[in-house]
């Protein structure tokens, strides 16, 4: 896949890291970048972990690009924001589906144990 790359242009990269400040993204032409964190949501973000995965391909629009240096500052801002926003949730909702039945087992025991006092 052959992408242009130039300013104001929407590619598609490769999650390479992750760190509290932002998302690290690599591409097929040897292009680098990074996504800060202020440029992954307008609103408060609680895990920088819940918009991307290590490895995963996502979509990044291009702020800034050095050509010498290959590498690009990237945002995520007002792009696919009803799949971004899904994703959000449905990341959530998988850690309420898989811890669900732990609790409401330790819920129960707590309330015997307290029953029995």
């Amino acid at each position: 896949m052959n992408q242009i790359f130039e300013r104001g242009r929407i590619v598609k990269g490769k999650v390479t890291g992750i760190k509290k400040y932002g998302i690290f993204v690599i591409f097929e032409n040897g292009y680098k970048g990074l996504i800060h964190i202020s440029e992954i949501s307008d609103y408060y973000i609680n895990d920088i972990n819940t918009y991307a995965n290590i490895g995963e391909i996502i979509p990044c629009k291009i702020l800034a690009i050095d050509t010498q240096t290959k590498e690009a500052k990237l945002t995520l801002k007002n792009l696919d924001y009803e799949y971004r926003r899904a994703r959000h949730f449905n990341k959530n909702f998988n850690i309420l589906n898989k811890n669900l039945s732990y609790w409401i087992e330790e819920k129960i025991k707590e309330i015997k144990r307290n029953n029995k006092k």
